[in-house]
């Protein structure tokens, strides 16, 4: 998914979300600062007092078991060893959490019952967040789904590209550079370059009707498209060019184009409709590029496991135990009679994706689903709150 995500993921997408109104604390913190050279992202609770109540998470446990087996998945393949530990945080321990766990949802515990059990049997850690003291900013992304084809035509002329061979990628599948005839490394170019060289022609992996949903789909890290025959089709991330990611959204605010009480996924298509000529000018200011493959099924993370709604988050991969079982308090939009109203809101959810503007101690990004509703959801979605990771005593 963002991989980028990234999936990454790839992950609403970050890059409007980082041009939204803000909470009011904005000026005051960085959300992005980095974490300082050897302290640790979580910070283990040890005053009782201060772990959070879980009975209203624990009266709403629907599709949190699916979500745990993708983790589980996961974790009890070899190559996941590479990424522990994390702290004290062990693969062993990592896995067990959530055998046990999944073994307190079996159980048929639920409310009040179940927080106790889990106060008695798990550690809790939290994000020391942006400001050492648990501050994090919660986005929100999602699948779009796209008219689409993968045959180009004079309707669908704006291609998603295939990842190319000389992109070289090292052991934990970070970007290395481009692998030149001679045999050096380079860094791979950027957006820019990429298109005005046709380097990838050739490389075409599908095709969408409109140069902005192919963007967006840059952004979320996959998309689902909607074939002229009528079938849904899912194109995931393969991998990025290795830039860093550049928010379009700010780009827009910035130069005046959209005001930023305004600035909306939906303020930039319409946006985009009205100036087409513009498209390429902005997204080109964002000179990390994405590469799509063929899947089947649900999108999928950054652990190439499928993601839920509500039950899957985006972290920084590099400081935070991936497919761990996390706790989060913010305020999210939830459907209601179609449109997204924003709740108060605790859940449990797994830490199964990444991406490019989700970095450091003081971001989380959650997965909204696919669609356009989902689309809405994730583009409300911008609110302070807290991270909390659960680990087996």
């Amino acid at each position: 998914m963002k991989k980028w995500i990234l999936a990454s993921g790839l992950l609403l997408i970050a890059l409007v979300i980082s041009g939204c109104k803000a909470p009011a604390k904005e000026g005051k913190l960085s959300y992005d600062r980095p974490l300082p050279p050897g302290q640790l992202a979580l910070r283990k609770i040890t005053n009782p007092h201060e772990i959070p109540d879980f009975t209203m998470a624990c009266l709403d446990l629907d599709e949190l078991r699916p979500a745990i087996n993708h983790s589980l998945s996961y974790l009890r393949k070899p190559s996941s060893r590479q990424f522990y530990p994390v702290g004290d945080i062990t693969h062993d321990r990592a896995l067990k959490s959530l055998e046990a766990f999944a073994e307190l949802l079996d159980s048929g515990l639920a409310g009040g019952q179940l927080n106790l059990a889990i106060r008695e049997r798990f550690d809790v850690y939290m994000s020391i967040g942006c400001d050492d003291h648990g501050t994090v900013l919660f986005t929100g992304y999602y699948t779009p789904i796209f008219d689409g084809s993968f045959a180009r035509s004079e309707r669908f002329r704006y291609p998603l590209y295939k990842q190319p061979e000389d992109l070289v990628k090292d052991s934990r599948g970070e970007i290395v550079g481009r692998r030149m005839p001679d045999g050096q490394i380079l860094p791979y170019p950027p957006r820019a370059v990429i298109e005005d060289s046709m380097m990838l022609q050739g490389k075409e992996l599908a095709w969408l009707s409109d140069p902005f949903e192919v963007y967006i789909a840059h952004v979320q890290g996959s998309a689902k498209l909607r074939l002229p025959d009528g079938k849904l089709a899912t194109v995931g991330y393969a991998a990025n060019n290795g830039h860093e990611y550049k928010s379009v959204a700010q780009e827009l605010v910035k130069d005046g184009r959209i005001p930023p009480d305004q600035i909306s996924l939906s303020a930039m298509i319409d946006y985009f409709k009205t100036y087409r000529d513009q498209v390429s000018t902005y997204v080109r200011r964002n000179a990390r590029f994405v590469f799509f493959q063929k899947e089947e099924g649900q999108p999928l993370g950054c652990l190439n496991e499928p993601v839920t709604a509500y039950r899957s988050i985006a972290t920084d991969k590099s400081i935070f135990p991936r497919a761990s079982l996390t706790f989060i308090t913010t305020t999210l939009p939830r459907p209601v009679a179609g449109r997204p109203v924003k709740q108060i809101y605790s859940g449990f959810a797994l830490d199964q994706d990444a991406g490019g503007a989700i970095r450091a101690p003081g971001r989380c990004d959650v997965y909204m689903g696919q669609g356009d509703v989902a689309g809405q959801l994730a583009g409300q979605t911008y609110q302070e709150g807290r991270l909390y990771y659960l680990v087996l005593k």
